[in-house]
């Protein structure tokens, strides 16, 4: 596999360049602003292209060196499309509230995994021993956790690196994976504070198709990542039960490769 890419038109159709109301921006962000339009500000997207190549190169490396990354967005328009980048590349996410302590106290996280993993066992029995009132108790108090931990209770320890939509919305996260040092990928609006982001990608954090193009880029950059880690390793890939997919060339250029000379280059040839 490779790095997936992208190009500036994409951003452009995405609305990546759109920022908020003037009146709404963040001081800090000046640097990667074009300018206003409308009264809103225009995200200076010659700046966002390679930024985002570098935010995907740093993820890829760190999935090649067996790390772990963690997706956050926990707003409504970016949670379903969160968790489904996160499943779609095998790691792990919080979309629905960020709990304080998650990472600076994350012995108390896996106490309260613990506790998920129990009812669940429990709920699953066929003869639980327990009414009907203990068992919606149980219900209810599992699905609070699954909410709160289902993308995370995989882990089995702390990420290696998090990418994050929207840090005004996610601020705890951010100063907690400063406080342990954990690099952040996150994209930055023009209301936004790049302090404490390690790989800032300036672009819209609001529209749908945005948030869409942002995780589907980093899902990609993983599975780069992952298939790198089993090449290091030597692992077969024709062994395995499932074989990643690489995308083929189009028709058009494996044709043009194997076409035969034509007239004109078999003279030059021949000369």
């Amino acid at each position: 596999m490779a790095l997936p890419t992208f190009t500036l038109r994409q951003l452009l159709e995405a609305g990546v360049h759109f920022g908020h109301h003037t009146r709404r921006w963040n001081p800090k962000m000046a640097p990667y602003l074009f300018g206003v339009r409308n009264q809103v500000h225009i995200i200076d997207l010659q700046q966002t292209v390679p930024l985002l190549a570098r935010a995907m190169q740093a993820v890829r490396d760190v999935v090649a060196g067996g790390g772990r990354v963690l997706f956050v967005g926990t707003k409504r328009s970016a949670a379903d499309y969160v968790a489904e980048a996160a499943k779609r590349c095998g790691q792990y996410y919080v979309n629905h509230r960020w709990l304080g302590g998650m990472l600076t106290n994350w012995k108390t996280i896996q106490n309260s995994i613990r506790r998920l993993r129990a009812i669940e066992e429990q709920l699953a029995q066929e003869q639980t021993g327990l009414t009907k009132k203990e068992q919606l108790m149980l219900t209810r108090e599992r699905d609070k956790l699954e909410r709160a931990l289902g993308g995370i209770k995989e882990m089995g320890g702390l990420p290696d690196i998090l990418f994050i939509i929207d840090t005004n919305k996610e601020k705890i996260a951010v100063q907690e994976a400063r406080k342990l040092n954990i690099p952040v990928v996150a994209v930055l609006d023009s209301n936004s504070d790049p302090d404490g982001v390690t790989y800032p990608i300036p672009g819209n954090d609001d529209a749908i198709r945005a948030i869409a193009l942002y995780c589907d880029l980093i899902a990609g950059a993983v599975l780069d990542g992952i298939s790198a880690e089993m090449a290091a390793s030597g692992l077969d890939l024709g062994a395995a039960e499932e074989v990643p997919i690489d995308a083929l060339p189009p028709a058009e250029e494996v044709a043009a490769e194997h076409a035969p000379p034509s007239a004109e280059d078999a003279a030059e040839v021949r000369a």
